[in-house]
């Protein structure tokens, strides 16, 4: 018999229909009946007949015709939505579909684990078990959780005692982490529950995997964790779906209640054995899933930074002396000289001859401001800083981080620290910190291209000044922004509250230190948009001479989706056509063939193996050997 859910002013109802020749507007009917049913007030309405209404397929939020049969019109078990006419959406309101989100067949690959992985899942898994059989006292197998340690739960409990876990741990706030975040979240997690340290039953962790491949993802809010004992409260949260309880999206439900999502997808929720409630919530993976895709936005950024700063160089008559091999060769940072290797091959006037330089060769001038002059050593240490953060979140994602940990062959658990945050939350907020620099540094740029006593272009990059403002208040945005993230770089891994009873006495705070990286680095990217408009908007006034090549294409990648400003007009959309440029490596993609062909052309590798040092200059370790030396202190010399 087929049977439908749908989703009524927050609900979800299961529909039965005995009848396949039944029509759409029947099923919204009954519905809507069910729903008044179960209210006090039957819902504000006097009748079904009241109430007026379309019907909509929570995938997709395509519209049914109210005539179609439902054999016709739906498959069965699909999930469908009845809009009532009048309604006005609560702001706290979860639509059934968010907005932005991946479609179902880009998770078409399924994942499995390899016969190594389920080896080690089966042979830890068989140490709990020998624990629970000998009735042995261990933490969180036997017992109750932080100030509740020495509390023994009876044998009978112990399924209980785990159930308890994930239901009162499921306690965050706030809006619930977009599709593909929690699709990022449960990976990293299954991750860890496959490296055998945790001792979840094999049984269990496919069926995780199972939900994984389809794309079958349960509601967690953002806030709520303090970063040490993990990240609990979102995890549980993520547990919580995983039982059947709570909400979860999948591409072909929306969001629903968690045990319609799973039943339309063929899946049976989760039942929770001794100690793998506290496997699937302990450990460091909110963080690290947000801290990924902060590392890759800020990566793709700071590579696009040079390119956009290239254009406002040339834009601003800019020289390309500073960008001088053997300035860099002196102080070789590896970002800096990156930094300015890029510079020169966008600029190099021997490959790449650019009429706008030539017409300025002759000039008086003998350096630029420190904003242009200066980009290799502001933009390298945030290459560098991103490189730093990169290491400690592969390491971290890729670590396992329960507790307590299961040694299936010592046969033993140990109680440790492995979930505390600090390592990412230290290096996601030294990751905000390097990275809004780009932003800051853009800002000023941003203003020498608007300031006409700076640029020699019209004011604010306008003809018509004062029938026409141009950029003026862009770049007031851009020094919002600048300002915004002046706040979030503040270290949230600086603070720390006693949690659990002084049982859990000092924390991490790295859930907000990720959620603020994400933000200045999304603020970096809009700022670098508004730079990137003003550059070609700057080009304009110097035509008919054109720039280099790449930054020709450059240039006709930007005009490809906004046209230059002749007079005034709602700019929001450019800059957000812009921002979409930077976000899905547009520049770079343009740029990047012959950022590589100079590359090869000079015949220098990305990281040269050999760098100049001075004969008085000492490495880390060398400074370490003669410290030690002095102390008589005969220690390893690897820091």
């Amino acid at each position: 018999m087929p049977r439908y859910t749908v989703h009524v002013r927050g609900e979800w109802l299961a529909v039965p229909c005995q009848d396949g020749g039944l029509t759409v507007r029947w099923l919204g009917r009954e519905a809507v009946r069910r729903y008044m049913k179960n209210k006090p007030d039957n819902g504000g309405f006097a009748s079904v007949d009241d109430v007026r209404f379309y019907m909509r397929r929570c995938k997709g939020l395509g519209l049914l015709d109210h005539d179609d049969l439902l054999e016709v019109a739906l498959e069965n078990n699909e999930f469908v939505e009845v809009v009532i006419e009048g309604d006005v959406m609560s702001p706290d309101f979860i639509p059934s579909q968010p907005e932005g989100v991946y479609l179902y067949s880009k998770y078409r690959e399924p994942d499995k684990l390899t016969p190594e992985a389920e080896k080690r899942v089966q042979d830890s898994r068989e140490v709990i078990e020998s624990i629970v059989r000998e009735k042995t006292v261990v933490y969180g197998i036997t017992t109750g959780f932080g100030k509740f340690a020495r509390t023994v739960i009876p044998i009978s409990k112990l399924r209980e005692l785990q159930v308890n876990l994930v239901r009162s741990h499921s306690s965050g706030v706030g809006k619930p982490l977009i599709p593909e975040r929690c699709r990022m979240l449960m990976a990293l997690r299954i991750n860890v529950l496959a490296k055998g340290y945790s001792g979840i039953s094999l049984e269990t962790l496919q069926q995780v995997i199972e939900m994984f491949n389809a794309s079958c993802l349960p509601y967690v809010p953002e806030k709520g964790t303090v970063g040490a004992s993990g990240d609990l409260a979102p995890l549980s949260h993520l547990a919580l779906g995983l039982i059947g309880e709570g909400k979860m999206w999948s591409p072909k439900s929306g969001w629903a209640d968690a045990k319609y999502v799973l039943q339309a997808h063929g899946l049976k929720p989760v039942t929770l054995k001794p100690k793998e409630g506290l496997a699937l919530i302990n450990g460091t993976q909110m963080i690290t899933s947000l801290g990924c895709e902060a590392v890759e936005r800020a990566s793709a950024i700071a590579r696009q930074a040079d390119i956009v700063a290239a254009l406002t160089l040339e834009v601003l008559k800019g020289t390309t002396k500073a960008f001088d091999t053997d300035i860099h060769a002196l102080r070789p940072h590896r970002g800096q000289m990156e930094v300015a290797f890029r510079f020169r091959s966008l600029l190099d006037s021997d490959h790449h001859p650019s009429e706008i330089a030539e017409s300025h060769r002759f000039c008086d001038r003998v350096q630029d401001a420190y904003t242009m002059r200066c980009c290799p050593q502001v933009h390298g240490v945030a290459n560098d800083t991103i490189a730093f953060v990169k290491d400690i979140i592969t390491t971290e994602i890729n670590s396992a981080t329960d507790n307590p940990m299961v040694f299936a062959k010592r046969g033993e658990t140990i109680s440790g620290g492995n979930f505390h945050g600090e390592y990412p939350a230290k290096a996601l907020d030294y990751l905000a910190i390097g990275v809004h620099e780009l932003a800051a540094i853009s800002e000023r740029r941003i203003e020498r291209l608007c300031n006409p006593s700076l640029s020699e272009l019209p004011a604010f990059l306008v003809a018509e000044g004062g029938l026409n403002s141009g950029f003026m208040i862009a770049h007031c945005t851009a020094a919002a922004l600048v300002s915004e993230n002046k706040g979030l770089c503040h270290p949230s891994s600086v603070d720390s509250l006693s949690t659990s009873a002084a049982t859990e006495d000092h924390v991490s705070m790295g859930g907000w230190a990720a959620r603020k990286a994400l933000r200045v680095i999304e603020h970096v990217e809009q700022v670098l948009a508004i730079e990137l408009l003003a550059a070609c908007q700057g080009i304009e006034f110097l035509r008919p001479l054109k720039t280099t090549t790449p930054l020709e294409k450059v240039y006709d990648l930007v005009r490809s989706v906004v046209r230059p400003w002749i007079k005034d007009r709602f700019m929001a959309p450019d800059i957000e056509a812009a921002h979409r440029l930077l976000v899905d490596q547009k520049v770079w993609e343009v740029a990047v063939p012959y950022i590589e062909k100079y590359r090869i052309e000079q015949n220098q590798e990305l990281f040269p193996e050999s760098r100049p040092v001075s004969p008085t200059a000492f490495s880390l370790g060398s400074l370490r050997k003669k410290m030690d030396d002095k102390h008589d202190h005969h220690e390893s010399e690897d820091l």
